[in-house]
């Protein structure tokens, strides 16, 4: 047969030859070329169809069980490479991957793992038939190595790779897996590069919440004096990336958001360390000198109350943290819902009067209207305004205005508003305490003369019982310019006041009249109202 091959072959060669010296343009013709071009198409037409079905994986099987119950363990899911092209090469990737499992911590008194996997050779033949009992060393080369001490003797063994999940010596935070220090990222894959952001998005860019940063500088003028306790900020429920840091003599403090100290408290100096604190960890740092800070990575379950120990003057105290779009707007944002504004002769007992203001290059004038007013109508006996289901809601009382071009210069009291009224006693204590609509820990940011009437801008820190929902940030109104009771920017207080709504249901407000129980915060006040909860029929509302 191949003799027969061979044949054919010179045959084929010699009429090639023949054809070449009989007629030497016959190679070049258009039907040749168009044969040679044919074959030469369809090599690459199969070349083409060959390339265009590349390697691929297959789908991630399923993860193994985990290495440990507790403590943080490893996990393992396989996939494979349909080869569909052998000029392809192999797919890109890794055939394995491992995630972090079981990351709750071990009971108090486990076993250490690696301890734990050491002492499973004890008794069993090593050297020349010898048994021993085995401990962890730390001084071998690998950290992903099973080195053990014989107890009792001067010389240690290597057992071979620990098991996966088993912490390395080397870095924090980083665990034995396959024989390789890996740290697991935010999608809990180790070795992954996902972090998580500001805003606790794994691989997010901070483009789901708003950054907050500044400086305290204490004046001096507080309720503590130079020494004491005072309130350095409020940072609200749902922030994260907290960090505090104070450079000086003084000492930082923390409250929760039930006025409970946690780090610091009652004149006693915390251990630098970690704290449990508002559904998250708080790490205390302090150093040798007179460094310290808090680190809270979010997002806190409850309002959280910076305080400073004062011993000395203030240098500064920096704090940052991150909070949704939504709870950054309420404590840092500008409202846009505005109340109308009013004339200097209006009282919130009155009813509004319609202003409408031209005004020109030359003149100015102001048209007021007085509409018709019926009386409001009053349920039971001590009950407020009823509210019809079908009358327009009223507006908010959270309106915030940056625009200060209105303000009025502060006036001190005049003659004819006498000597302030006092309350205050257990039993107006009590009384108030049930029958207010509010009763709460606040601390004035701002006061100012609004016409006839006085606008405190307050920051409410806690709140004890209230009808009606409050937000971190309220505004008072006294109808009176009197300063009764008399409020000092700056300071805190236990106010139990009410809510006044106006027949046109325009107005939505929070009222401190003068027989209103107002008493500057301290401990001892705020341990009196907390039993008379118990007292009361019915029970509020918390922020």
């Amino acid at each position: 047969m191949q003799k027969s091959n061979n044949r054919k072959l010179s045959l084929c060669q010699t009429l090639i030859l023949i054809t070449v010296l009989l007629c030497p343009g016959c190679l070049s013709s258009k039907h040749f070329q168009s044969s040679r071009k044919a074959e030469v198409g369809g090599a690459g037409t199969q070349m083409q169809s060959q390339l265009h079905f590349i390697n691929e994986w297959a789908s991630w099987g399923g993860w193994s069980v985990c290495s440990r119950s507790c403590g943080g363990g490893a996990s393992v899911r396989t996939r494979t490479c349909i080869t569909r092209n052998l000029v392809g090469g192999p797919c890109p990737g890794d055939t394995r991957q491992y995630k972090i499992c079981n990351t709750k911590e071990c009971a108090v008194g486990s076993v250490d793992f690696r301890e734990l996997q050491c002492k499973a050779f004890n008794d069993r033949p090593l050297v020349a038939g010898n048994k021993y009992h085995w401990m962890t060393f730390h001084g071998g080369s690998d950290p992903c190595e099973l080195s053990c001490l014989a107890i009792g003797h001067n010389f240690y063994y290597n057992f071979g790779r620990v098991l996966d999940g088993t912490p390395c010596q080397s870095e924090q935070g980083t665990v034995c897996v396959n024989g390789k220090c890996l740290k697991p990222g935010c999608d809990l894959i180790f070795g992954s590069q996902q972090r998580e952001d500001a805003c606790m998005v794994c691989g997010g860019h901070n483009s789901t919440c708003l950054h907050h940063r500044n400086v305290y500088h204490s004046s001096g003028q507080n309720n503590a004096g130079l020494f004491g306790y005072s309130e350095v900020t409020m940072i609200p429920a749902g922030a994260t990336h907290i960090r505090v840091t104070d450079n000086s003599n003084n000492y930082l403090a923390l409250q929760n958001g039930r006025s409970q100290f946690v780090i610091n408290g009652n004149w006693k100096i915390s251990v630098p360390g970690e704290y449990g604190v508002a559904g998250t960890k708080l790490l205390y740092r302090r150093s040798a000198d007179t460094w310290e800070s808090f680190e809270v990575p979010g997002p806190t379950q409850e309002d959280l109350h910076i305080m400073v120990l004062s011993t000395d003057k203030n240098s500064g105290i920096e704090y940052e943290y991150w909070l949704p779009p939504d709870r950054y707007a309420l404590h840092h944002g500008r409202s846009q819902l505005r109340q109308p504004q009013h004339t200097d002769n209006y009282l919130p007992f009155e009813p509004p009067t319609i202003s409408t203001t031209t005004t020109t290059t030359t003149t100015t004038t102001t048209t007021t209207l007085q509409p018709a007013v019926k009386p409001p109508f009053w349920g039971p006996a001590g009950s407020w305004p009823f509210q019809h289901p079908y009358q327009q809601q009223p507006v908010s009382r959270l309106e915030r205005e940056e625009n200060r071009r209105n303000r009025l210069p502060e006036i001190h009291r005049k003659g004819h508003c006498g000597k302030c009224r006092r309350v205050r006693g257990k039993g107006e204590r009590q009384r108030q305490y049930c029958q207010k609509d509010f009763v709460f820990r606040a601390k004035v940011l701002e006061k100012l003369y609004h016409g006839q009437e006085t606008r405190y801008d307050v920051q409410i820190i806690h709140t004890y019982r209230n009808r009606y929902r409050m937000e971190h940030r309220e505004f008072l109104w006294a109808p009176n310019k009197c300063d009764c009771p008399y409020l000092e920017v700056g300071h805190q207080y236990i106010l139990m006041l009410r809510r006044h709504i106006n027949y046109e249901r325009t107005l939505n407000r929070i009222l401190l009249e003068e027989d209103s129980y107002v008493q500057p915060y301290r401990v001892r006040e705020d341990s009196l109202l907390r039993p008379l909860e118990e007292h009361c029929g019915n029970r509020g509302t918390r922020i």
